[in-house]
């Protein structure tokens, strides 16, 4: 079943296009890596299908419902029960920095979802228990580690229930060390067969854990397929100079 569906998607800032006529799905339970070099357009992508930009041209359907219809919204009411199916985890954790970690999980679940402030306490500090932060939940953010702060940002995410997750470089803000935490964690949301889809560096990691793998340069797709067989055996000139770059 698509949980995803994209077609002909577009968007330029001013005279700069940076997705040209994109069109992918993704079905549940599906782990999807998005590769690619800095600047073609990934992150821009990512942003467009969770609405934190908008899109110029094509069509978007998330869970069954179309959110952009041939370059044009659905009413506002609609669109945020949409977006409300998706999660969407940043490089740089985007916590608030003067709420406890506990608040940083409980504060959507809240005002958006309308919870009981008991209810989400306990969907949060579930949760933080999953990414081994039990003990953190009075913390603030400046007390964690990076590695720390991006697992609480998943626990985020995670705690609006949403159908599907999104990551644009959960490690890039990380050193080694703390990457291994973060794949770890992906790594297990995988193993539920939590729909992902990864903007991702880590080549070896979007092997293990991808179904599918899809190289974007320029704002458009070069190439798509198995993980494994598009990072072992890239049949564009394109991809294997990237990844051949990235294994040096």
């Amino acid at each position: 079943m698509e949980i995803i569906k994209v077609s002909g998607l577009a968007k330029s800032f001013g005279p700069l296009e940076v997705l040209r006529d994109i069109s992918f799905t993704v079905n549940q339970g599906e782990v999807v890596a998005i590769l690619g070099p800095s600047g073609s357009g990934k992150s821009t992508l990512l942003r467009c299908v969770t609405h934190l930009e908008t899109a110029d041209r094509g069509s978007i359907t998330l869970a069954g419902r179309d959110m952009l219809r041939e370059g044009v919204y659905v009413r506002s009411e609609e669109l945020r029960e949409i977006c409300l199916k998706v999660g969407l985890v940043f490089q740089n954790f985007n916590l608030f920095p003067h709420f406890s970690v506990l608040r940083n999980i409980t504060e959507a679940q809240i005002r958006v979802l309308r919870r009981k402030k008991e209810v989400a306490e306990k969907r949060a500090r579930a949760l933080l228990d999953k990414m081994g932060l039990a003990d953190k939940a009075r913390s603030y953010p400046f007390e964690l580690s990076g590695g720390q702060q991006q697992r609480v940002s998943i626990a985020r995410a995670l705690a609006l229930d949403p159908e599907l997750l999104f990551f644009d470089e959960p490690t890039s803000a990380l050193d080694p060390e703390l990457t291994g935490e973060i794949l770890r964690v992906i790594r297990a949301l995988a193993a539920d067969r939590m729909t992902m889809v990864i903007v991702t560096h880590e080549i070896p990691f979007a092997r293990e854990v991808a179904d599918r793998a899809l190289f974007m340069d320029g704002g458009s797709f070069i190439e798509e397929g198995p993980a494994a067989e598009i990072i072992d055996n890239p049949q564009k000139e394109r991809t294997r100079t990237f990844l051949a770059r990235l294994n040096r």
